[in-house]
C-alpha cells in the first residue's frame, strides 16, 4: 500500500452558525443609528454653534495651553517617577520610605484638593528666601512673582503623575528576569550600559502601555486645573464662553471634539509605540520544516521518529 492509500482523508470542518450574533450586530447598528439621527435632529445641541465656536481662535489657544500643561506635566512627571521608581527598589530602608509615604500622599489624595492646595502655596509661603536658616536672608522674592500660576498648575499635576509613573516604572523593572542584569555584569557592562542596553528595552514592553494611559489621562486632567485657579485651558476657556453665550451645551461638545482629536493622535502614537518595542514577543514561530510542536523529523529507515527539543541542557 502507498503513502498516498495510507494517507486519511482531510476532515472537512463545518463552521459554526450564530444566528444570534447577527441579529444583535443588527440591533447594535440599528440602536446607534437612531441615536445619531436623534443627535442631529435635537436642537439643544445647536450644531451651527458648535460648527461656529469650533475653530473659534480662543478656543484653538486653549487646546494648545491644554497641550503644554499635558506634555511639561508629564515629561517632570515621568522623570521624579524614575527617581522615585529607584528608591523604591533602593535597599536603604530609609530612601525606600521616603518614597513610599510620597507615593502614599498623592496616590491617597485627590488631584483636585492637591491642585487647590497648591494654588494656595503663595498664601503658605508668601516669600521665596535665599540664605542660611535662621539667619536674614540674602535674597528675598515674592512667591506669586516668582511662579506663574501656569507652572503651578503644572507642578501640581506633575507632583500627582509621579506617584503613579512611578508604580509604571518599579513593575517594568521588575518585569526584567534578574539573570539578565547578571549576563551582562558577566561580559563585562558596567550598571549605567547594563540599564541602558539592557533592562530598559525590556522594561519598556511593560511600561509603555500605562505611560500611554497615564498620558490620555493627564491630558483630561488639564480640566481641573481650574482648582489652582487656571483658567486659560480648553475647558475653562469653553466655559467661560458659554457664560457669554448662555448657551453651554454647543461649547461642551466644541471642547469634547478637541478633546477627541488629540486623544485620538495620542492613541495612534501608543499604537506605534507598543509595535516597536514588543518586537520579537508574541509572534515566535516554529522553523520551516518543524512539526506543529516544535519537533524536528529525523529521517531514517521505518516509520520516521522525532527528536522533541529539550528546554535545557541534558533536559528530561
Amino acid at each position: 500500500m502507498s503513502d498516498d492509500e495510507r494517507r486519511p482523508e482531510p476532515i472537512k470542518a463545518i463552521k459554526l452558525k450564530h444566528p444570534w450574533r447577527n441579529v444583535f450586530a443588527v440591533v447594535l447598528i440599528l440602536i446607534v443609528a437612531l441615536v445619531v439621527i436623534d443627535a442631529a435632529q435635537r436642537p439643544a445641541f445647536d450644531w451651527a454653534s458648535v460648527g461656529k465656536y469650533i475653530f473659534d481662535r480662543r478656543i484653538s489657544q486653549a487646546a494648545v495651553v491644554t497641550l503644554e500643561l499635558t506634555v511639561l506635566s508629564m515629561v517632570i512627571a515621568i522623570i521624579l517617577g524614575i527617581v522615585l521608581a529607584v528608591m523604591r527598589l533602593s535597599p536603604n530602608p530609609v530612601v525606600k520610605s521616603v518614597a513610599w509615604v510620597y507615593l502614599w500622599i498623592f496616590r491617597g489624595t485627590p488631584v483636585y484638593v492637591q491642585l487647590t492646595f497648591w494654588g494656595l502655596i503663595a498664601v503658605i509661603y508668601q516669600s521665596i528666601d535665599i540664605g542660611v536658616p535662621f539667619t536674614e536672608p540674602w535674597i528675598s522674592m515674592e512667591t506669586k512673582n516668582v511662579i506663574s500660576v501656569f507652572w503651578i498648575a503644572v507642578i501640581g499635576l506633575a507632583l500627582n503623575e509621579a506617584a503613579y509613573m512611578a508604580e509604571i516604572v518599579r513593575a517594568g523593572l521588575l518585569s526584567v528576569d534578574p539573570g539578565q542584569e547578571e549576563a551582562a555584569k558577566a561580559l563585562g557592562m558596567s550598571w549605567s550600559q547594563t540599564m541602558l542596553r539592557v533592562v530598559i528595552p525590556q522594561s519598556m514592553r511593560i511600561i509603555i502601555p500605562p505611560t500611554g494611559n497615564e498620558v490620555i489621562s493627564m491630558l483630561k486632567t488639564t480640566s481641573l486645573v481650574t482648582a489652582v485657579p487656571f483658567g486659560l485651558d480648553l475647558y475653562n476657556r469653553a466655559r467661560d464662553i458659554s457664560a457669554e453665550t448662555f448657551n453651554p451645551i454647543p461649547l461642551l461638545i466644541v471642547a469634547s471634539l478637541w478633546y477627541l482629536l488629540f486623544t485620538s493622535i495620542l492613541m495612534i502614537g501608543q499604537y506605534f509605540l507598543e509595535k516597536r518595542f514588543a518586537r520579537g514577543v508574541g509572534d515566535r514561530r516554529p522553523d520551516k520544516g518543524a512539526g506543529p510542536t516544535g519537533t524536528l523529523p529525523v529521517v531514517g529507515a521505518g516509520q520516521p521518529t522525532v527528536i522533541a527539543p529539550s528546554h535545557e541542557a541534558g533536559g528530561h
